[in-house]
């Protein structure tokens, strides 16, 4: 009984970590007042990198710090369609959740002649405390240090009021484009952690379905937790368990078929998204454009 906690325990952590990445990027980009639709595919080419780059290199650091890199330059074509050109936020999210898996399989295929990198991935990030995989600890950091941010120093408070009122920003010396810039981007470097930390630390292989669906849990996750990186925090650890119930009970243990198994974290996110979404309050400015003069 007692082995069985501990192993949904670590599953769990070990599930929830590319989520709480994929989240953290969503609550900032969201909190400047930007809707980040395209963390799938931020993460997604960011599994890609990181995997590649930790082959190449054959050190799973450099690819982690890859797979972020690679996650932030998807992030700029997004903040350039949404804060330069005004485009709609959730239409260009979505065609990044394209054109991120279609850059992922089509390097693939040109580097490693496959559409997978299966036994190609170095060694897995290393584990701390015996079982626990590194990047839940460094999740747990970014979690702190990002509510640290956000709520405790002048840059988050103008990150805040961007989100809230970007005129009233405005007219106090705040520049509401480069404020949504610096947001977006980092938000696609979190995301594309959240990819490569899969890779690297969940499966340690580059698949198409590597990131099936993470970044859209990850979204509800942000809407789950009310915008706040701790709230957001607490949602991917549900989400991450819910996961991990579907893969140790489908190890045999109960005759039930793997689709059901397999279906439960979707479908986790779904009633949460119906029982909360209406009694959750995004930034007033979330998702809107701002042209300067307007009120």
């Amino acid at each position: 009984m007692l082995n069985s906690i501990i192993s949904i325990i670590n599953t769990t952590l070990m599930y929830s970590a590319p989520l709480v990445f994929g989240a953290m990027g969503g609550v900032l980009s969201e909190c400047s007042g930007v809707i980040n639709v395209g963390i799938e595919g931020m993460m997604t080419f960011g599994a890609f990198v990181g995997a590649g780059v930790g082959f190449y290199s054959q050190n799973p650091w450099f690819g982690l710090l890859a797979g972020g890199l690679a996650g932030a330059l998807l992030a700029i074509l997004h903040a350039i369609a949404c804060v330069t050109f005004k485009a709609d936020q959730t239409i260009s999210g979505m065609a990044l959740n394209f054109i991120g898996p279609g850059l992922a399989l089509f390097l693939c295929r040109l580097f490693f002649n496959d559409m997978t990198m299966t036994d190609r991935v170095p060694n897995k990030l290393p584990k701390v405390f015996g079982s626990v995989d590194i990047t839940v600890l460094i999740a747990l950091l970014v979690t702190i240090l990002l509510w640290f941010f956000l709520y405790k120093t002048k840059f988050g408070l103008r990150i805040r009021s961007v989100g809230e009122n970007p005129a009233a920003a405005d007219t106090l010396g705040i520049n509401v484009s480069k404020v949504r810039y610096a947001s977006v981007i980092m938000s696609g470097l979190l995301a594309g952690l959240g990819g490569s930390s899969m890779t690297l630390a969940v499966i340690s292989q580059f698949t198409p379905t590597a990131i099936s669906g993470q970044g859209f849990i990850a979204l509800a996750a942000v809407i789950f937790g009310k915008w706040t990186p701790h709230g957001a925090y607490g949602a991917c650890l549900l989400f991450a368990f819910a996961q991990a119930l579907a893969v140790i009970l489908g190890g045999g243990k109960i005759d039930v078929p793997s689709e059901i198994l397999n279906m439960l974290p979707y479908v986790l996110t779904i009633i949460v998204l119906v029982l909360f979404v209406g009694k959750s309050m995004a930034p007033k400015a979330n998702g809107k454009p701002y042209r300067k003069g307007t009120r």
